[in-house]
């Protein structure tokens, strides 16, 4: 694994890449807002090949893209996608797509994965708490921010990545497993509550309410234990945007 100064050369020196364009809602408050959803591996934890990631990230994507999220760039790093993306494309892929601080609008960073304590599986790499606060503090910098990280173990970035303007949501406190990445799962757990809370919610920390919620019905249902306890912090400045950061209205 590259350290995280030869990632942020690649990123400096690297030709900008035009990230993916779709047509939200004309009136959506997230329109001008830049998002990135990542599928950071593709295997169970027995080494099998899965498809709960991809699924998730396709259905997170298409989600937002509903509730009116406008610019939204989607990959996975598996090593059969075409094209492939390495651990240091993916990188530079996320920043260039969530823009520049100067920009209008928001960021939202969507990651799910396997984790350890010490970050995330990033293809054959992993992602650390303190990578990925570079990369958010590089691309955003003060716009409205929002890193949701669904792993095992993930409230570890709760505090890398805390600052006022951003709502950072991860699918696990920073000592337990979240659940749901075996190969006979669709989504892992978390995923799979955030889509279905996603035609519901009324704005993001909503979104992050509702799905809290559903994790803990899911887990309960299927006797996962102990339970993940999925994380939220929201900054002063975020959480007083929030209520104007609504959701577009859901198609009849």
């Amino acid at each position: 694994m590259r350290g995280v100064a030869a990632i942020l050369l690649i990123w400096l020196l690297a030709a900008p890449l035009a990230a993916a364009q779709t047509s939200p809602p004309r009136t959506s408050p997230l329109a001008d807002w830049r998002a990135v959803v990542i599928a950071g591996d593709w295997r169970a934890t027995d080494g099998r090949p899965i498809r709960a990631f991809d699924n998730a990230i396709r259905d997170v994507a298409a989600g937002l893209e509903a509730r009116g999220v406008g610019r939204i760039d989607v990959f996975t790093l598996r090593p059969d996608a075409t094209p492939k993306v390495t651990p240091d494309a993916a990188l530079l892929r996320a920043a260039t797509a969530l823009g520049t601080p100067s920009e209008r609008g928001g960021c939202l960073f969507y990651l799910t994965s396997h984790g350890s304590t010490e970050g995330v599986v990033f293809g054959d790499a992993a992602l650390t708490p303190g990578q990925l606060a570079i990369l958010l503090r590089r691309a955003c910098g003060e716009r409205p921010t929002v890193a949701v990280v669904s792993a095992c173990y993930s409230g570890v970035f709760l505090g890398a990545l805390a600052a006022p303007n951003r709502m950072v949501l991860t699918a696990a406190r920073p000592d337990r497993n979240s659940f749901g990445c075996g190969e006979d799962q669709v989504y892992p757990f978390f995923d799979g509550c955030l889509i279905e809370s996603l035609p519901m919610a009324q704005d993001l920390l909503d979104l992050a309410r509702l799905t809290r919620t559903c994790v803990v019905r899911r887990e309960a249902e299927e006797g996962a234990m102990p339970p993940s306890e999925p994380q939220l912090r929201v900054g002063a400045t975020l959480q007083l945007l929030a209520p104007t950061l609504r959701f577009a209205p859901t198609a009849p």
